[in-house]
């Protein structure tokens, strides 16, 4: 990953679908503004890994989050909106995460997370990471080498360095 703990998450954007079902935009500083938000990226919505360790861990240790100070967990994915919607309803995110939708992969770039996965039908995807952001600030970072495995970037393991 391209970007590094001490410094400032560059301005980007997110999608998402509001309860009306209509697609939204809002921006990382909006979302990250005065928050501790624990931040998960993901490959892909509804691929193994993801949907039976990466997000359920963070659905699962919720509390333990909270206990630490986190304000926010956000699931970012290189999918459409509707999608990690229905990535969310599936794993029963409820509000506990936001799902948000990296469509253009233009967060996912703007951090160094992009991975080519071309050779595999599925194109441009990110990275499995975890990050820890205070007020728009990178201060933890855990990014997985191999995006099949999620062991440093697990709720779990992330939870305790925080």
């Amino acid at each position: 990953m391209k970007i590094k703990e001490g410094e400032q998450l560059p301005n980007s954007e997110f999608y998402y679908l509001d309860s009306s079902g209509a697609a939204k935009k809002i921006t990382t500083t909006e979302v990250f503004k005065n928050n501790k938000t624990i931040v998960i990226g993901v490959p892909g919505a509804f691929t193994k890994v993801c949907s039976t360790k990466h997000l359920p861990g963070y659905v699962n240790n919720y509390e333990e989050a909270k206990n630490k100070g986190v304000t926010k967990i956000i699931c970012v994915s290189v999918n459409d909106p509707n999608v990690m919607k229905a990535w969310g309803e599936s794993q029963k995110v409820e509000d506990k995460i936001f799902m948000a939708a990296d469509p253009y992969c233009e967060f996912t770039k703007s951090i160094g997370a992009e991975i080519d996965r071309h050779d595999r039908g599925q194109g441009m995807r990110s990275a499995r990471f975890t990050m820890l952001i205070d007020d728009n600030v990178v201060k933890k970072i855990q990014a997985e080498e191999d995006t099949a495995t999620c062991e440093i970037s697990a709720a779990q393991n992330f939870l305790k360095l925080i």
